[in-house]
């Protein structure tokens, strides 16, 4: 979709609005902190209509970062959280590579061989990922059996090797805190496509922040508001 269109109809300047993205899917902010925050600087924006944006956007800037992302290596270490949606938990299946680099994320309403399946396809399918070498999990019962299906239809290399440690896991439990430390003043979703979508722009921004875009590097806030900026087509 075109940026004009993407924007057609909001009584705010594109820059506003991606400036509310970015900050609550990248730092630990409530919707009624953004506003009172924008209040301090003379704008006035419900935090309602920063609700509308972040579901609307969020999935937008994880779509478009995709073709520049940096290539991970071919060690992967796997691993899911749990999320909250309406009151009851939900798993969040998560990947890195041995760098700590984001492969990719599912939400998922089950935590069982089908879901661990269909998240390696979905990891499988990206630009930035190598097929794996080895994966490591931890001692999760549903890993063994996904990886010898993917493997029984070829969607895997029979010789890629599943290490199941706990231990060796730790770079993708540290890797959770961050997502963990932006969701927490959000107290939970209230349904399981506001948290789809709003998670598909927290990943985003933790692999921007992470330095994971081509010719970004980790740190550098400016230069990753100005690329995101010029990602939807804003000039400065």
């Amino acid at each position: 979709m075109s940026t004009p269109a993407l924007f057609k109809w909001r009584h705010f300047l594109p820059e506003i609005i991606l400036l509310h993205v970015r900050w609550y899917c990248r730092y630990s902010l409530s919707y009624r902190d953004l506003e009172a925050m924008m209040q301090e600087r003379g704008v006035e924006v419900d935090h309602s209509t920063i609700n509308r944006w972040v579901l609307r956007y969020a999935p937008e800037l994880d779509k478009r970062i995709r073709t520049h992302l940096k290539t991970t290596n071919d060690s992967w270490r796997v691993d899911e959280t749990y999320i909250k949606i309406k009151g009851v938990w939900k798993y969040l299946y998560r990947a890195v590579d041995s760098q700590g680099n984001t492969l990719d994320f599912m939400l998922s309403a089950k935590r069982d061989g089908k879901a661990a399946a269909r998240f390696f396809r979905k990891v499988l399918k990206g630009q930035h990922t190598q097929a794996p070498r080895v994966i490591t999990v931890d001692k999760n019962a549903a890993y063994p059996a996904a990886i010898e299906t993917l493997k029984d239809d070829e969607t895997i290399d029979k010789k890629t090797e599943l290490r199941q440690s706990k231990y060796l896991n730790n770079l993708i439990e540290q890797d959770h805190r961050n997502i963990k430390r932006i969701v927490k003043p959000m107290m939970g979703f209230r349904t399981f496509n506001s948290a789809r979508r709003t998670l598909r722009g927290i990943e985003a921004m933790n692999m921007i922040r992470k330095g994971q875009l081509q010719g970004i590097g980790p740190g550098s806030s400016v230069s990753q508001a100005r690329f995101i900026e010029a990602l939807f087509g804003i000039v400065a």
